[in-house]
């Protein structure tokens, strides 16, 4: 036991990286909670009532603690953008595909009732990437006991974090796989590595630290506490797991050869992510300046995932992946867990 672990009240300091874009499995954070780490949900595409429902959900398959995680807003992500142009730059894959633009795009999730409606429900913890949590929400959660966890890129986001009143601090460096989580300075000034990134944030702040990027084994878990970490966040390792939510393509893929090569991208979601170099990244790279902001750009990608995906075509996916993709084994969470432990 440490301080990350009393706090959360977990048998081991390991927390299982949430996953957006609908990936997140109920199945697989009951599995990590119920081995003694902290499971956590990726609830950011969710509406509020189906939040309360995934609360339930997992209620209902572990009594060990948990985790939801929420992206705050971005400014400007809700302006009126003219997607005439971006549907004609993508007019050539919608063909190579077979798809067709819709020609809809659907609102994000109000932030603020996903919020309260996740307070309502009063998991163990809530976790926050991209932002801080509004002041009424931390003050919702100290009277209600609900754990708070912000995410790091920086060191001064660090102490903002701190400086909010959250309860821990996930200091995440750029080897992370996924979207980005910076928020005080643009994601190209915040790529911080996590070797470079733990010991600052360690430093600077009081409240528990937990590395994450690059970590898939016990090696990198050996290594982030001997930098001062109070334990790991693991997103990649768990999301080549037979629980989670990846697709078999995209599990095939972390497996592969190709998955020594990582890159950061908006091509994707319009926001930053790192993933799995591929054909659709390539052809498009010179486009990364000019796709809309998510969600939007999201939405015009959203047809092509999904046909890709059905098609098994791994070069028009979006194959999130951290640095140490290669060093995650294939097994079930379970054992995946006891493999770290």
């Amino acid at each position: 036991m440490n301080r990350l672990s009393s706090l959360l009240k977990i048998a081991h300091p390991i927390v299982q990286g949430p996953f957006g874009g609908g990936i997140s499995r109920v199945s697989l954070v009951s599995a990590v909670s119920n081995s003694g780490g902290l499971g956590s949900f990726g609830a950011h595409i969710l509406s509020p009532g189906e939040i309360r429902d995934v609360v339930e959900r997992i209620r209902a398959q572990t009594l060990a603690p948990f985790s939801i995680n929420l992206w705050v807003p971005q400014p400007g992500e809700q302006d009126l953008v003219d997607l005439a142009p971006h549907i004609k730059r993508l007019a050539p894959l919608y063909a190579r595909l077979g798809v067709e633009w819709t020609g809809t795009v659907e609102a994000a999730p109000n932030f603020d009732e996903q919020l309260d409606s996740l307070l309502d429900s009063t998991p163990p913890s809530i976790s926050f990437v991209m932002g801080l949590p509004p002041v009424w929400a931390v003050e919702r959660a100290k009277i209600k006991g609900i754990v708070l966890i912000g995410t790091a890129t920086t060191v001064a986001e660090a102490r903002v974090i701190e400086a909010s009143g959250l309860d821990a601090v996930i200091a995440s460096g750029s080897d992370a796989g996924g979207h980005r989580g910076a928020f005080l300075s643009p994601v190209e000034e915040s790529l911080v590595g996590t070797f470079s990134l733990v010991p600052q944030v360690a430093d600077a702040v009081d409240i528990p630290v937990v590395a994450a990027g690059g970590i898939a084994d016990r090696r990198g878990i050996l290594a982030a506490h001997a930098l001062g970490a109070d334990g790991v966040q693991i997103g990649t390792g768990f999301l080549a797991t037979a629980e989670s939510g990846a697709s078999d393509v995209h599990r095939k893929m972390l497996a592969s050869s190709d998955a020594e090569t990582t890159v950061l991208t908006r091509l994707f979601s319009g926001r930053h992510a790192r993933g799995i170099v591929n054909s659709l990244i390539r052809e498009l790279s010179a486009e990364e300046g000019a796709v809309p902001p998510y969600p939007l750009q999201n939405a015009l990608m959203q047809p092509l995932r999904k046909a890709a995906a059905q098609l098994g075509e791994s070069d028009y996916l979006n194959l999130w992946a951290g640095q140490a993709a290669p060093l995650a084994g294939r097994m079930s969470a379970a054992e995946y867990m006891e493999s770290l432990v």
